[in-house]
């Protein structure tokens, strides 16, 4: 560990979350002692946390006192994970009907988050700093299983707002003092894929993060131009936000000489599970209580692919019980072979984020169409289907507090990033139908892959 990486961890970040009223330090503590537990002491302290924070939502937050009531369900009597189950499910839609009922009584500060739109559902919800704190800690405690800290050198290929507002700049210099450094995932152009690799060449960071599509396209291109990627000292790249599949692991790990880091979470969920150097998905049970249910509610069994489901112990001031994800995943109960005694999570099988390109050959992140989208008024459900270079439908499910002036907001943002000879149609339907295969898909490009890549080699 460098000078820099020890003062930056041990004293510029401990200082930052002081101010920010968070107490991921004291939390990061206890989660490295806690991973090596036996899983039986944890499985008490889960249930010794659920039952505690079943009693106070229960009694502060009016949503679950009624729910609680309802129910004829008595929180002090769980004594165990499972009876969770006697609650029912939470969907986005309960949410956004019961958004205030939801606010615990005398909460804290809260601050109003919007989902990415991965389920094609926008929501919005709040976060208390209790559960900032804790998904911190957990990612703090994941990030060090692969030997780098806070203070290290780190890429990011991620999402990046066009213009800067006060808050965005306190974070620039945030990450500057961290030595983190943002690329932008939405914005893939011939011409910008060089300046990443350049870029990349010359930070000579010790991990990378972002999406796994965009940093193996990154990788691919490296590849492409013949330009050594592999001796500048990357430890991992940790991907998030996408389902990773094994072409594209093969292809970073290669490219960047460095192992890669599955990571599997939501805005809203949380920081759910994280891949260790032993290769399993470890959940952070201490604060999530992961289950998979069947398409009927029911439970799986070890094994078994069900929809994914999260409860969030460090939520009191806007509760996550039972929140259905939308994605489909396998627990295991077999043990890791790295010792901690952390449950795994087998599989993540739901996840995807198509690229869509411009008509001058530009790729981008699905997401670059998806913020649009989502945060306007009366959005309930969207899709978003490019059929060829030269068309993108959008299809929107709807409510009173759409207007058109959101149909000309969407076709001038999505022409502004495919390109103004675009033919950009919206239509206001009445159901957005799943796949065949049950999944739902919020961005559906018809440029296949190998069109795609010709369209960067040639643009």
């Amino acid at each position: 560990m460098s000078i820099y990486t020890r003062v930056a961890s041990r004293l510029l970040f401990p200082i930052h979350e002081k101010l920010k009223g968070h107490g991921t330090v004291a939390l990061h503590r206890q989660l490295e002692l806690s991973q090596w537990w036996e899983p039986e002491a944890l499985r008490r302290h889960r249930v010794e946390r659920l039952r505690a924070f079943l009693v106070l939502i229960g009694t502060t937050v009016p949503y679950y006192r009624q729910l609680f009531a309802e129910q004829k369900f008595d929180p002090a009597s769980v004594d165990s994970l499972e009876a969770l189950s006697a609650l029912p499910l939470l969907t986005k839609s309960d949410i956004r009907g019961n958004t205030e009922a939801m606010k615990a009584e005398g909460h804290g500060p809260l601050s109003r988050y919007n989902t990415g739109g991965s389920s094609g559902e926008p929501l919005i919800f709040y976060m208390g700093k209790s559960r900032k704190s804790h998904d911190v800690a957990a990612k703090w405690r994941a990030t060090r299983w692969w030997g780098v800290d806070i203070g290290d050198p780190e890429l990011v290929v991620w999402g990046s707002p066009i213009e800067l507002g006060a808050q965005d700049r306190i974070r620039q210099l945030r990450d500057g003092l961290m030595r983190s450094q943002l690329l932008p995932a939405f914005e893939m152009s011939p011409a910008n894929l060089d300046r990443f690799v350049e870029t990349i060449r010359s930070a000579r960071p010790a991990m990378l993060f972002g999406y796994p599509s965009s940093l193996s396209l990154i990788a691919g291109h490296a590849r492409s131009k013949g330009v050594a990627m592999d001796k500048l000292g990357i430890r991992v790249a940790f991907v998030t936000s996408e389902k990773l599949y094994d072409e594209q692991r093969q292809t970073i790990s290669e490219v960047f000489g460095c192992p890669v880091a599955n990571g599997y979470g939501a805005r809203d969920a949380g920081f759910i599970a994280h891949e260790c150097p032993a290769g399993s998905l470890h959940i952070s049970a201490e604060d999530i209580i992961v289950e998979t249910v069947l398409p009927d509610g029911s439970s799986t069994t070890a094994g078994e692919a069900g929809e994914i489901v999260i409860t969030h112990l460090a939520t009191p001031d806007f509760p996550f019980v039972r929140y259905r994800t939308g994605d489909i995943g396998v627990l295991s109960d077999a043990p890791c072979a790295c010792g901690r005694g952390l449950p795994v999570l087998k599989e993540v099988q739901g996840r995807t984020t198509d690229f869509v390109v411009a008509k001058d050959g530009t790729i981008m992140h699905g997401l670059a169409l998806i913020y649009t989208v989502r945060d306007l008024p009366g959005v309930e459900r969207f899709k978003i289907v490019q059929e060829s270079l030269d068309r993108t439908d959008v299809f929107l499910v709807t409510n009173s507090g759409f207007n058109a002036n959101s149909v000309s907001r969407i076709v001038h943002d999505f022409k502004a990033r495919l390109g103004e000879g675009v033919e950009v149609a919206v239509h206001c339907v009445d159901e957005i139908p799943a796949e065949a295969s049950g999944k739902f898909r919020y961005v559906v490009s018809k440029v296949g892959l190998q069109n795609r890549q010709e369209a960067v080699a040639h643009a």
